[in-house]
């Protein structure tokens, strides 16, 4: 897995004109699913994202996590984290996940990110064409691969 994570101040969904989800102060998560994920990826990158301080203290020093901070996630699927760029222009999709094996792992991450964040969080829909609006606060971006992880 993939994960592009964006400190926001705020950011939303929409799908067909209308909003999906929107989310003021905390993260905004673009997930990639590959064939080769499963649950230990989720599991791992779930607690990295909720433990992950990028949140500033009292003295403007990243040293906060999300669940400390009162923040909130925003996770929406997005299988060109997986695009290969290395032979010719049009990229390649080959690595990301046909949805009979990405949507249970998205089911899934998005089960288990409510459950250690303690609220439910806000996601898009898998497969649907999704137009992001967001306010990068920092600005903070972080990439993170499971395949990293060791």
């Amino acid at each position: 897995m993939i994960a592009v994570l964006q400190r926001v101040t705020k950011a939303s969904v929409r799908i067909e004109e209308a909003i999906y989800g929107s989310i003021d102060k905390g993260i905004l998560v673009l997930l990639g699913i590959e064939e080769a994920d499963n649950q230990e990826d989720i599991d791992w990158l779930v607690k990295k994202i909720i433990n992950l301080r990028i949140f500033n203290d009292e003295n403007e020093v990243m040293n906060i996590n999300i669940k400390d901070d009162g923040g909130d996630l925003l996770v929406i699927s997005q299988f060109t984290l997986h695009a290969s760029t290395k032979k010719g222009n049009r990229p390649s999709y080959i690595k990301a996940a046909k949805p009979d094996i990405a949507i249970p792992l998205y089911q899934e991450f998005i089960s288990i990110a409510e459950s250690q964040l303690g609220k439910t969080i806000q996601t898009g829909q898998f497969g649907a064409d999704m137009k992001i609006n967001l306010v990068n606060d920092g600005p903070v971006t972080i990439i993170i691969d499971t395949k990293d992880k060791k």
